[in-house]
């Protein structure tokens, strides 16, 4: 059984930005930057894609990147598409990095894998603080509650903590960037089949937290993007050209 392995996620039909890893930015096919930026965290043969998509499959052959693993259509979450993983390739932990990630500074994908390996059967997860405004209130953007040991008490798409008492000036905004136990991972994902809370938000990792688990967050450098929406692949183009 291996140590671990980085897990890129990936699904051809998305409702909001359909054929989204295939999708070009600068030139260049967005899951092909998320695996070059994974690249400069660790070695290649630790990097798979798992997807349902056909299609992706033999774009990544063409391209020389043979790590990848056909997954089925009726999976919920990329969370519960690496479950399927898991039952393939066998490993301890598994890093999750979304596919929509194609500036995921390779720092804090190294910083969540050198974290995990001291506790191996913690899960893991990373945050940033930004500066409040329409951009980060957007319900694109998960935003994440901890408690004074930097666990997560809660994640929502809605601004969290409220503005009852005074205005936050920051919110702590959740990095896709995972370490998932494979005995935890089995555990909470067997069924396929989303918690309440997840249903309400739509995210995946509040799975865990209903069932009883603790999730460590750790502090990144905010310096990525998620590609959500067709405006975003705009913004990730423009921050591409600036640090060109």
């Amino acid at each position: 059984m291996l140590d671990f392995v980085i897990v890129i996620p990936a699904r051809l039909k998305s409702s909001r930005l359909p054929n989204k890893p295939l999708i070009k930015i600068l030139g260049k096919e967005m899951i092909l930057r998320t695996i070059d930026r994974c690249k400069l965290s660790i070695s290649q043969r630790l990097i798979y894609v798992a997807t349902d998509s056909v299609k992706i499959k033999k774009f990544l052959y063409k391209k020389n990147f043979r790590n990848v693993i056909l997954t089925s259509k009726k999976n919920k979450t990329g969370t519960d598409r690496i479950y399927e993983f898991s039952k393939i390739i066998k490993a301890k932990r598994y890093i999750n990095v979304q596919g929509d990630e194609p500036i995921v500074n390779p720092k804090d994908i190294k910083k969540i894998i050198d974290f995990s390996s001291k506790n191996k059967s913690i899960i893991y997860n990373g945050y940033a603080s930004v500066k409040k405004n329409k951009s980060t209130s957007s319900s694109n953007i998960p935003k994440v509650v901890l408690d004074k040991y930097n666990n997560l008490l809660y994640i929502s798409r809605s601004d969290v903590p409220s503005n009852f008492k005074y205005k936050n000036k920051y919110l702590l905004k959740q990095i896709c960037i995972y370490s998932l136990p494979r005995q935890i991972l089995h555990k909470v994902f067997k069924f396929n089949k989303k918690s309440e809370l997840e249903k309400m938000e739509d995210i995946e990792i509040l799975r865990f937290l209903e069932s009883g688990y603790k999730v460590k967050m750790l502090k990144m450098s905010g310096k990525s993007m998620a590609v959500d929406v067709p405006q975003d692949v705009n913004k990730v183009e423009k921050i591409l050209r600036k640090n060109k």
